[in-house]
Protein backbone atom coordinates (compact mmCIF):
# COMPACT_ATOMS: atom_id res chain seq x y z
CA UNK A 1 0.00 0.00 0.00
CA UNK A 2 0.99 3.54 -0.79
CA UNK A 3 0.93 5.63 2.66
CA UNK A 4 1.63 9.64 2.59
CA UNK A 5 2.47 10.68 6.03
CA UNK A 6 1.92 13.97 6.47
CA UNK A 7 4.21 15.50 9.61
CA UNK A 8 4.65 18.15 11.24
CA UNK A 9 6.00 22.00 9.90
CA UNK A 10 9.76 21.83 11.54
CA UNK A 11 10.34 25.43 12.72
CA UNK A 12 7.18 24.35 15.29
CA UNK A 13 9.82 22.21 17.09
CA UNK A 14 7.22 19.76 17.99
CA UNK A 15 9.46 17.00 18.66
CA UNK A 16 6.80 13.96 19.90
CA UNK A 17 4.82 14.83 16.54
CA UNK A 18 8.05 14.46 14.64
CA UNK A 19 9.78 11.20 16.77
CA UNK A 20 5.55 9.84 15.74
CA UNK A 21 5.81 10.97 12.09
CA UNK A 22 9.13 9.00 12.09
CA UNK A 23 7.81 6.13 14.23
CA UNK A 24 5.21 5.33 11.78
CA UNK A 25 7.43 5.53 8.48
CA UNK A 26 10.20 2.97 9.99
CA UNK A 27 6.98 0.72 10.93
CA UNK A 28 5.34 1.00 7.88
CA UNK A 29 8.46 -0.06 6.19
CA UNK A 30 9.44 -3.15 7.77
CA UNK A 31 5.33 -3.84 7.04
CA UNK A 32 6.72 -3.85 3.46
CA UNK A 33 4.54 -0.56 2.56
CA UNK A 34 5.64 2.11 0.45
CA UNK A 35 5.63 5.47 2.50
CA UNK A 36 6.34 9.02 2.05
CA UNK A 37 6.44 11.51 4.53
CA UNK A 38 5.41 15.10 3.24
CA UNK A 39 5.24 18.17 5.53
CA UNK A 40 4.53 21.97 4.85
CA UNK A 41 8.04 23.53 3.47
CA UNK A 42 9.63 26.65 4.58
CA UNK A 43 9.25 29.27 2.12
CA UNK A 44 9.38 32.35 4.08
CA UNK A 45 10.36 31.63 7.67
CA UNK A 46 13.86 31.04 7.20
CA UNK A 47 14.45 31.99 11.20
CA UNK A 48 12.32 29.27 12.25
CA UNK A 49 11.02 31.06 14.49
CA UNK A 50 7.27 30.77 16.44
CA UNK A 51 6.55 33.95 18.23
CA UNK A 52 5.54 37.40 17.37
CA UNK A 53 5.45 38.08 13.89
CA UNK A 54 7.24 35.13 12.66
CA UNK A 55 4.51 32.97 13.84
CA UNK A 56 2.33 34.65 11.29
CA UNK A 57 5.29 34.11 8.78
CA UNK A 58 5.18 30.23 9.74
CA UNK A 59 1.13 30.32 9.26
CA UNK A 60 1.77 31.35 5.90
CA UNK A 61 3.98 28.50 5.26
CA UNK A 62 1.66 25.56 6.76
CA UNK A 63 -1.20 27.06 5.62
CA UNK A 64 -0.67 28.27 2.08
CA UNK A 65 2.81 28.65 0.72
CA UNK A 66 4.49 25.57 1.79
CA UNK A 67 1.25 23.13 0.57
CA UNK A 68 3.33 22.12 -2.25
CA UNK A 69 5.12 18.86 -1.56
CA UNK A 70 1.85 17.23 0.42
CA UNK A 71 -0.10 18.43 -2.82
CA UNK A 72 2.54 16.58 -4.95
CA UNK A 73 2.65 13.57 -2.61
CA UNK A 74 -0.52 12.55 -2.28
CA UNK A 75 -1.02 12.30 -6.12
CA UNK A 76 0.05 8.65 -5.85
CA UNK A 77 -1.19 8.01 -2.46
CA UNK A 78 -4.16 4.96 -1.70
CA UNK A 79 -4.28 6.43 1.51
CA UNK A 80 -3.18 9.79 3.26
CA UNK A 81 -2.43 9.96 7.48
CA UNK A 82 -2.03 13.10 9.39
CA UNK A 83 0.05 12.35 11.98
CA UNK A 84 -1.10 14.93 14.17
CA UNK A 85 -4.75 15.76 14.44
CA UNK A 86 -3.65 19.93 14.84
CA UNK A 87 -2.80 19.39 10.81
CA UNK A 88 -6.05 17.70 10.32
CA UNK A 89 -7.04 21.09 8.26
CA UNK A 90 -4.74 19.71 5.52
CA UNK A 91 -8.09 16.99 5.29
CA UNK A 92 -10.19 18.48 2.03
CA UNK A 93 -13.51 18.29 1.22
CA UNK A 94 -13.30 15.51 -1.07
CA UNK A 95 -10.62 13.25 -2.13
CA UNK A 96 -10.38 10.58 -3.99
CA UNK A 97 -7.77 8.91 -1.26
CA UNK A 98 -8.77 8.49 2.21
CA UNK A 99 -7.59 10.18 5.38
CA UNK A 100 -6.86 9.21 8.79
CA UNK A 101 -5.89 11.15 11.63
CA UNK A 102 -4.46 10.04 14.67
CA UNK A 103 -5.43 12.32 17.30
CA UNK A 104 -3.71 12.64 20.25
CA UNK A 105 -5.72 14.83 22.09
CA UNK A 106 -8.71 17.29 21.85
CA UNK A 107 -7.21 19.80 24.97
CA UNK A 108 -6.92 23.06 22.68
CA UNK A 109 -9.90 22.18 20.58
CA UNK A 110 -11.86 22.15 24.05
CA UNK A 111 -10.02 25.07 25.30
CA UNK A 112 -10.97 27.28 22.25
CA UNK A 113 -14.96 25.76 23.28
CA UNK A 114 -14.63 27.05 26.51
CA UNK A 115 -13.68 23.97 28.46
CA UNK A 116 -10.92 24.17 31.18
CA UNK A 117 -8.16 22.05 30.05
CA UNK A 118 -5.67 24.47 30.76
CA UNK A 119 -5.29 25.27 27.43
CA UNK A 120 -6.52 28.87 26.56
CA UNK A 121 -7.04 30.03 22.81
CA UNK A 122 -6.84 33.60 21.43
CA UNK A 123 -9.39 34.69 19.06
CA UNK A 124 -7.31 33.34 16.16
CA UNK A 125 -6.26 30.29 18.12
CA UNK A 126 -10.64 29.82 18.67
CA UNK A 127 -10.38 29.73 14.72
CA UNK A 128 -7.64 27.60 14.11
CA UNK A 129 -9.04 24.75 17.02
CA UNK A 130 -12.41 25.12 14.80
CA UNK A 131 -10.59 24.75 11.44
CA UNK A 132 -8.92 21.48 13.21
CA UNK A 133 -12.11 20.26 14.51
CA UNK A 134 -13.89 20.74 10.40
CA UNK A 135 -10.70 18.74 9.50
CA UNK A 136 -11.14 15.95 11.55
CA UNK A 137 -15.06 15.50 10.80
CA UNK A 138 -13.72 15.54 7.08
CA UNK A 139 -11.53 12.95 7.29
CA UNK A 140 -12.89 8.82 7.08
CA UNK A 141 -11.30 7.93 10.16
CA UNK A 142 -10.09 9.19 13.55
CA UNK A 143 -7.63 7.02 15.44
CA UNK A 144 -7.57 7.97 18.79
CA UNK A 145 -4.21 7.41 20.82
CA UNK A 146 -6.66 6.21 24.20
CA UNK A 147 -9.79 6.13 24.93
CA UNK A 148 -9.90 8.95 27.06
CA UNK A 149 -9.17 11.25 23.93
CA UNK A 150 -11.75 8.89 22.14
CA UNK A 151 -14.36 9.86 24.80
CA UNK A 152 -13.46 13.53 23.76
CA UNK A 153 -13.49 12.87 20.15
CA UNK A 154 -16.89 11.04 20.69
CA UNK A 155 -18.84 13.92 22.52
CA UNK A 156 -16.74 16.75 20.09
CA UNK A 157 -17.43 14.89 16.34
CA UNK A 158 -21.20 14.11 17.43
CA UNK A 159 -22.92 12.90 14.00
CA UNK A 160 -19.40 11.95 12.17
CA UNK A 161 -19.71 10.02 9.50
CA UNK A 162 -16.15 8.34 9.37
CA UNK A 163 -14.89 5.55 11.84
CA UNK A 164 -13.92 6.43 15.55
CA UNK A 165 -11.20 4.54 16.67
CA UNK A 166 -8.88 3.84 19.20
CA UNK A 167 -4.70 3.05 18.34
CA UNK A 168 -2.47 3.65 21.15
CA UNK A 169 0.65 4.72 20.90
CA UNK A 170 3.90 2.67 21.11
CA UNK A 171 7.09 3.29 22.57
CA UNK A 172 8.86 5.97 20.12
CA UNK A 173 12.55 4.67 21.39
CA UNK A 174 13.24 1.36 22.62
CA UNK A 175 13.74 1.97 25.69
CA UNK A 176 15.10 -0.26 28.00
CA UNK A 177 16.04 -1.41 31.66
CA UNK A 178 20.17 -0.17 32.03
CA UNK A 179 22.51 -1.95 34.43
CA UNK A 180 24.04 -0.11 37.48
CA UNK A 181 27.33 0.62 35.13
CA UNK A 182 25.57 2.37 32.73
CA UNK A 183 23.30 3.86 34.33
CA UNK A 184 26.50 5.87 36.56
CA UNK A 185 28.67 6.12 33.19
CA UNK A 186 25.83 8.38 31.43
CA UNK A 187 24.49 10.54 34.43
CA UNK A 188 28.51 11.27 34.93
CA UNK A 189 28.00 14.55 33.03
CA UNK A 190 24.99 15.28 35.96
CA UNK A 191 27.35 15.74 39.14
CA UNK A 192 24.30 16.89 41.06
CA UNK A 193 23.01 13.30 41.01
CA UNK A 194 26.44 11.74 42.10
CA UNK A 195 25.21 11.16 45.93
CA UNK A 196 20.91 10.08 46.99
CA UNK A 197 18.49 9.67 45.07
CA UNK A 198 15.97 11.74 43.06
CA UNK A 199 12.56 11.35 41.73
CA UNK A 200 12.10 12.50 38.25
CA UNK A 201 9.41 14.59 36.19
CA UNK A 202 9.81 14.66 32.21
CA UNK A 203 7.82 17.04 30.03
CA UNK A 204 7.23 20.97 30.11
CA UNK A 205 6.19 23.77 32.38
CA UNK A 206 2.95 24.31 30.38
CA UNK A 207 0.45 24.60 33.43
CA UNK A 208 -1.25 21.27 32.71
CA UNK A 209 1.82 19.20 33.67
CA UNK A 210 1.49 20.07 37.03
CA UNK A 211 4.86 20.62 37.92
CA UNK A 212 3.64 23.12 40.75
CA UNK A 213 2.74 19.67 42.35
CA UNK A 214 5.85 17.89 41.72
CA UNK A 215 7.86 20.54 43.65
CA UNK A 216 5.23 21.02 46.80
CA UNK A 217 5.27 16.64 46.84
CA UNK A 218 9.14 17.20 47.35
CA UNK A 219 8.47 20.43 49.86
CA UNK A 220 6.04 18.21 51.83
CA UNK A 221 8.78 14.98 52.43
CA UNK A 222 11.90 17.36 52.31
CA UNK A 223 12.55 16.37 56.21
CA UNK A 224 11.94 12.55 55.98
CA UNK A 225 13.98 11.83 52.05
CA UNK A 226 16.87 13.74 51.63
CA UNK A 227 16.64 12.98 47.43
CA UNK A 228 16.56 15.93 44.71
CA UNK A 229 13.77 16.64 42.30
CA UNK A 230 15.02 16.34 38.65
CA UNK A 231 12.97 17.94 35.84
CA UNK A 232 13.92 16.75 32.56
CA UNK A 233 12.53 18.47 28.95
CA UNK A 234 12.00 21.95 29.13
CA UNK A 235 13.51 24.31 31.62
CA UNK A 236 11.65 25.85 34.53
CA UNK A 237 9.86 29.00 34.23
CA UNK A 238 10.53 31.80 36.26
CA UNK A 239 7.60 31.47 38.48
CA UNK A 240 8.33 27.98 39.64
CA UNK A 241 11.65 28.68 40.44
CA UNK A 242 10.61 30.96 42.22
CA UNK A 243 8.09 28.69 43.92
CA UNK A 244 11.43 26.27 44.80
CA UNK A 245 12.49 29.15 46.57
CA UNK A 246 9.44 29.87 48.85
CA UNK A 247 9.29 26.21 49.52
CA UNK A 248 12.82 26.03 49.80
CA UNK A 249 14.30 23.33 47.97
CA UNK A 250 15.91 25.42 45.53
CA UNK A 251 19.21 22.91 46.40
CA UNK A 252 17.28 19.50 45.87
CA UNK A 253 15.79 21.19 41.71
CA UNK A 254 17.84 19.45 39.29
CA UNK A 255 17.06 20.82 35.28
CA UNK A 256 18.09 18.94 32.78
CA UNK A 257 17.35 20.70 29.34
CA UNK A 258 16.00 18.70 26.27
CA UNK A 259 18.05 15.14 27.24
CA UNK A 260 18.74 12.94 24.39
CA UNK A 261 17.33 9.53 24.56
CA UNK A 262 20.44 8.03 25.73
CA UNK A 263 20.47 10.32 28.76
CA UNK A 264 16.67 10.06 29.49
CA UNK A 265 16.96 6.22 29.74
CA UNK A 266 19.55 6.68 31.94
CA UNK A 267 17.75 9.23 34.30
CA UNK A 268 14.58 6.77 34.04
CA UNK A 269 16.66 4.12 34.88
CA UNK A 270 18.26 5.73 38.04
CA UNK A 271 15.14 7.43 39.56
CA UNK A 272 13.18 6.35 42.80
CA UNK A 273 10.69 6.96 40.35
CA UNK A 274 8.66 8.74 37.88
CA UNK A 275 6.43 11.86 39.23
CA UNK A 276 3.79 12.58 36.98
CA UNK A 277 1.07 14.83 38.33
CA UNK A 278 -0.37 16.12 34.86
CA UNK A 279 -3.51 17.56 34.99
CA UNK A 280 -4.59 17.01 31.59
CA UNK A 281 -3.17 14.35 29.43
CA UNK A 282 -4.29 12.82 25.62
CA UNK A 283 -1.70 10.09 26.30
CA UNK A 284 1.61 10.08 28.90
CA UNK A 285 4.46 8.55 27.38
CA UNK A 286 6.61 9.04 30.02
CA UNK A 287 4.24 6.56 31.99
CA UNK A 288 5.63 3.52 29.68
CA UNK A 289 9.02 5.11 29.32
CA UNK A 290 9.60 4.75 32.54
CA UNK A 291 8.05 1.54 32.82
CA UNK A 292 10.21 0.25 29.86
CA UNK A 293 13.50 1.64 31.82
CA UNK A 294 12.39 -0.56 35.32
CA UNK A 295 11.35 3.00 36.58
CA UNK A 296 8.01 2.92 38.97
CA UNK A 297 5.56 5.28 38.47
CA UNK A 298 3.43 7.71 40.28
CA UNK A 299 0.89 9.31 38.27
CA UNK A 300 -2.21 11.35 38.53
CA UNK A 301 -5.50 9.85 38.69
CA UNK A 302 -6.96 12.15 35.51
CA UNK A 303 -7.47 10.24 32.27
CA UNK A 304 -6.02 8.78 30.29
CA UNK A 305 -2.99 8.39 32.81
CA UNK A 306 -4.62 5.38 35.21
CA UNK A 307 -5.58 3.42 31.75
CA UNK A 308 -2.00 4.18 30.37
CA UNK A 309 -0.09 3.16 33.45
CA UNK A 310 -2.21 -0.13 33.21
CA UNK A 311 -2.45 -0.79 36.76
CA UNK A 312 1.24 -0.79 37.30
CA UNK A 313 1.62 3.39 38.88
CA UNK A 314 0.67 4.43 41.90
CA UNK A 315 -2.25 6.89 41.44
CA UNK A 316 -2.84 9.95 43.42
CA UNK A 317 -5.33 13.01 43.29
CA UNK A 318 -3.68 15.26 40.48
CA UNK A 319 -3.47 18.30 43.05
CA UNK A 320 -2.70 15.96 46.04
CA UNK A 321 0.90 16.89 46.96
CA UNK A 322 1.17 15.37 50.11
CA UNK A 323 -0.28 12.27 48.63
CA UNK A 324 2.21 12.38 45.86
CA UNK A 325 4.88 12.78 48.83
CA UNK A 326 3.83 9.71 50.93
CA UNK A 327 4.25 7.67 47.68
CA UNK A 328 8.09 8.26 47.43
CA UNK A 329 8.56 8.04 50.89
CA UNK A 330 6.56 4.78 49.90
CA UNK A 331 8.46 3.07 47.61
CA UNK A 332 11.88 4.90 49.16
CA UNK A 333 11.27 2.64 52.49
CA UNK A 334 10.02 -0.29 50.67
CA UNK A 335 11.98 -1.84 47.90
CA UNK A 336 9.43 -4.95 48.13
CA UNK A 337 6.91 -2.73 46.70
CA UNK A 338 8.91 -0.86 44.31
CA UNK A 339 10.15 -4.16 42.80
CA UNK A 340 6.62 -5.37 42.08
CA UNK A 341 5.91 -2.43 40.85
CA UNK A 342 8.52 -2.13 38.21
CA UNK A 343 7.74 -5.87 37.31
CA UNK A 344 4.08 -4.44 36.71
CA UNK A 345 5.27 -1.99 35.06
CA UNK A 346 7.63 -4.35 32.56
CA UNK A 347 3.89 -5.75 31.53
CA UNK A 348 2.30 -2.84 30.67
CA UNK A 349 4.66 -1.50 28.45
CA UNK A 350 4.92 -4.48 26.55
CA UNK A 351 1.55 -3.87 25.61
CA UNK A 352 2.85 -0.57 23.90
CA UNK A 353 4.81 -1.84 21.13
CA UNK A 354 5.24 -0.44 17.41
CA UNK A 355 4.55 -3.85 15.45
CA UNK A 356 0.82 -4.34 17.40
CA UNK A 357 0.43 -0.49 16.68
CA UNK A 358 1.47 -0.92 12.69
CA UNK A 359 -0.85 -3.90 12.49
CA UNK A 360 -3.60 -1.85 13.87
CA UNK A 361 -3.04 1.28 11.41
CA UNK A 362 -2.87 -1.29 8.28
CA UNK A 363 -5.97 -3.05 8.98
CA UNK A 364 -7.50 0.63 9.21
CA UNK A 365 -6.35 1.49 6.21
CA UNK A 366 -7.71 -1.39 4.51
CA UNK A 367 -11.03 -0.58 6.31
CA UNK A 368 -11.21 3.04 4.76
CA UNK A 369 -9.40 2.15 1.48
CA UNK A 370 -13.11 1.92 -0.36
CA UNK A 371 -14.72 4.47 1.04
CA UNK A 372 -13.41 8.06 -0.68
Amino acid sequence: MRVVLIANYAPDRQESMLRYAQMMREGLEEARHEVTVAAPQIVLNRRHATRGLWKWVGYADKYWLGKGEISRAIVRADVVHVCDHSNAVYVPRASRVPYVVTCHDLLAVRGALGEDTDCPASPAGRRLQHAILAGLRRSHAVACVSQATLRDAGRLLRGYAGQLTVNPNALNYPYRPLTAGEIASRLRRLPALAAGGYVLHVGSSLRRKNRETALRAVAAVAGSWPGRMVFAGQPLSAELRGLAAQLQVSERVVEVAKPDNELLEALYGGALALLFPSRFEGFGWPIIEAQACGCAAICSDREPLPEVAGGAAIICDADDAAAFGRAILALAGDAQQRAALVQRGFTNAARYNRTDMISRFTALYSQVAGRA
